[in-house]
């Protein structure tokens, strides 16, 4: 297969200078509180600090042969074919304190640039992450199809985690990840865990997926389902007997069946939904936003939700017998009406959520507003939750 675009090369370099000194810029990262790190030729470090992006202080710029010799040191065992196609090339490193980040080597403009995303170094709960203890009810289906959407950096892997913990602790179940690359490690403890990394363990999502099948797997979670094959695998095998957990890019959960289906040809829409209709369980949306209300204190001995810097809103979607006459006969637009009415089974809007996080005290009403998709129905919500006032039959509180 010849490459679609050429690649600038990849050189060997001194792995153990390059790896000292892309040591030390996680270090910087790890030390200024830095979800990423960004390297790019001809520009300074910088680092990603409570969602704003900094160069790194006096730091001076980076050559393109310092960038190829980072890449060297990360490509290391990776598969290059891929860079080489697709411009592009995922995978997962740890620092020297044991801290992973996961990378991406990407070409723009015929040189090579790398980001690093801190990845967590611990397995959180619902509670740490502002989520509500009754989704952990996600972990208790047989089978079925449960869905984590939001864009990039809004959390979805962080959550999906949590669920994966909560079955690894509970569960004797054979449990086989699908990820590119691993975020979190899952230490098998009452759960049989294995997870594969695409591009070392197997070439792609959907062929790892159909593998899967013939692995004796109770639980699958595949890190994201974004082509037709691998949407349409994931699909057979939660008829098929497997609780399976994935993301999607999608910022409600609305979108998130839309974008499903809209994936495959206009002939074969109709019957997809009825799939889905009959193996979707739950869909969770969510945003990691920036907490700028006056319950975030900026106290370095504060803990839990007022020590962040940032909060979930999120909507949640479960899968009942009105809402899957609404998937299946493409009403999704009146699925709505059921989210704002199923609050006691787990259910709640984004509306809704960012109007207790504004209540609450964690975002401004400035902020809440402009996250919101209608802020008129964002503040009706909030007056009814200040008065006590039931939204349908959902609980003032459910995060």
């Amino acid at each position: 297969m010849q490459p679609i675009f050429s690649a600038p090369p990849i050189r060997p370099h001194r792995s153990e200078t390059c790896g000292a000194e892309l040591e030390r810029l996680l270090t910087a990262g790890i030390d200024s509180g830095a979800s990423d790190v960004h390297l790019s030729a001809g520009l300074p470090p910088m680092l990603r600090i409570n969602g704003q992006i900094f160069p790194v202080d006096d730091h001076p710029v980076l050559s393109a042969e310092q960038i190829d010799g980072y890449v060297s040191h990360l490509a290391h065992g990776t598969n290059l074919l891929n860079y080489e196609a697709t411009g592009s090339l995922d995978g997962a490193i740890s620092s020297a304190g044991g801290v992973r980040f996961r990378f991406n080597i990407y070409r723009r403009q015929n040189v090579n640039s790398i980001a690093l995303r801190r990845l967590e170094d611990r397995l959180h709960s619902l509670t740490d992450l502002g989520l509500s203890e009754k989704l952990y009810e996600v972990c208790d289906h047989s089978h079925g199809l449960v869905i984590v959407a939001g864009p990039t950096g809004s959390g979805k892997s962080t959550t999906l985690a949590a669920f994966l913990d909560r079955i690894n602790q509970t569960r004797r179940t054979h449990i086989i990840t699908i990820e590119d690359p691993i975020e979190y490690l899952h230490p098998p403890r009452m759960a049989l865990v294995n997870q594969r990394q695409i591009g070392t363990d197997a070439s792609s999502f959907n062929d790892a997926l159909v593998a899967a099948m013939r692995q004796d797997p109770d639980v699958i979670l595949v890190g994201e389902i974004r082509d037709l094959n691998t949407i349409r695998t994931a699909i057979t095998a939660a008829e098929t007997g497997h609780l399976v957990f994935t993301t999607v890019h999608a910022g409600s959960c609305i979108g998130t069946i839309e974008r499903l289906v809209s994936v495959f040809p206009a002939d074969e829409q109709p019957g997809v939904r009825q799939q889905l209709a009959l193996v979707m369980r739950w869909i969770i949306a969510q945003q990691l936003v920036i907490a700028d209300g006056p319950a975030i204190t900026k106290s370095t001995q504060a803990t839990g939700i007022e020590s962040r810097r940032r909060v979930v809103a999120s909507e949640v979607l479960r899968n009942t017998d009105a809402v899957a006459n609404m998937i299946a006969t493409a009403k999704t637009s009146q699925i709505v009406s059921s989210m704002e009415a199923g609050g006691a089974m787990g259910m709640k809007t984004m509306e809704h959520d960012l109007a207790r996080l504004w209540n609450e005290g964690y975002l401004t009403e400035a902020t809440a507003s402009r996250l919101s998709r209608n802020a008129d129905i964002m503040k009706e919500r909030a007056e009814k939750i200040r008065r006590g006032t039931p939204i349908g039959r959902m609980p003032a509180r459910t995060s």
